[in-house]
């Protein structure tokens, strides 16, 4: 498998963004010393990678990873001893920063699949949640660890995301006690998708964006609209309005156009009562 590194991210130094084929971008957390540990250069190229996938047009999945042995093992806690000398106006700042990182990677308009090895654990958890599909390697750990630090459990959007993945109940026993969920529990309590060898992470996470990108891309682009809309959705009716909307944009698309003649000549070839 060829790697082609994108030219314009690559001045980044934390996040590595990779093209392997057409169609798929790999997005590589890249400090593997420090298990991928969060810092402010790392938020502000995650933040500039999501900015640049959402404007290219070529890429159809993005595929989230870390490097090494670790997903993300959280903020760098040799960062983290400046908290109490930020004052109010630089916490905010790096809270905001933290935040749009995880808005540019949860808003993308291509289907995000995280491949998690080793710990993701605090805003590393964070930033998986953020993915719309996870596979969990089998040394996975996630883990919402803030409030083993003193901090809040809600943090870079964690008490949003998970308890629209594991429910309320789960989510909070997992906020409040901060303890780990490895790869079989995460499968159990849907957190993750699957779990897998460690070893074959990323070819199943390659091999499942594969399955995905063989879709027409702007039926998949207003499929992840309509389900991220639709989970707030206040009502069935609206949820319909906004499904709607989406295929009524779809049925004159020429890739709709295209597919369906596509299936028809399929159907048509297969031979009668076979």
């Amino acid at each position: 498998m060829e790697r082609i590194r994108e030219s314009s991210v690559a001045a980044q130094q934390t996040v590595d963004v990779a093209r392997p084929e057409p169609g798929l971008a790999v997005v590589t957390l890249h400090r593997p010393e420090r298990l991928n540990a969060l810092n402010r250069q790392m938020l502000t190229e995650l933040r500039a990678a999501g900015e640049h996938l959402r404007a290219d047009s070529s890429v159809g999945v993005v595929v989230l990873t870390g490097a090494g042995r670790g997903f993300c093992s959280g903020y760098d806690l040799a960062g983290a001893a400046e908290f109490a000398e930020l004052g109010p106006d630089g916490a905010l700042a790096l809270q905001d920063l933290g935040n749009q990182a995880l808005f540019a990677l949860h808003s993308l308009p291509q289907p995000v699949i995280a491949a998690v090895r080793g710990p993701a654990v605090g805003g590393g958890f964070s930033v998986a949640l953020a993915a719309d599909i996870r596979l969990a390697a089998d040394d996975a750990l996630f883990q919402a660890a803030f409030v083993r630090i003193g901090m809040s459990g809600a943090d870079m959007g964690a008490s949003w995301l998970l308890p629209r993945i594991v429910g309320r109940g789960t989510a909070a026993e997992l906020m409040y006690t901060a303890r780990g969920v490895d790869a079989a529990e995460a499968v159990r309590i849907g957190l993750a998708n699957r779990a897998v060898p460690a070893g074959a992470l990323l070819p199943q996470a390659l091999d499942l964006a594969r399955e995905i990108l063989v879709h027409p891309r702007t039926g998949l682009a207003l499929t992840k609209r309509a389900l991220q809309a639709n989970t707030d959705a206040p009502s069935l009716w609206s949820a319909l309005e906004t499904e709607a909307r989406g295929q009524a944009l779809l049925m004159g698309h020429p890739e709709t156009t295209a597919a369906v003649a596509r299936l028809r000549d399929r159907l048509a070839s297969r031979p009668v009562g076979g």
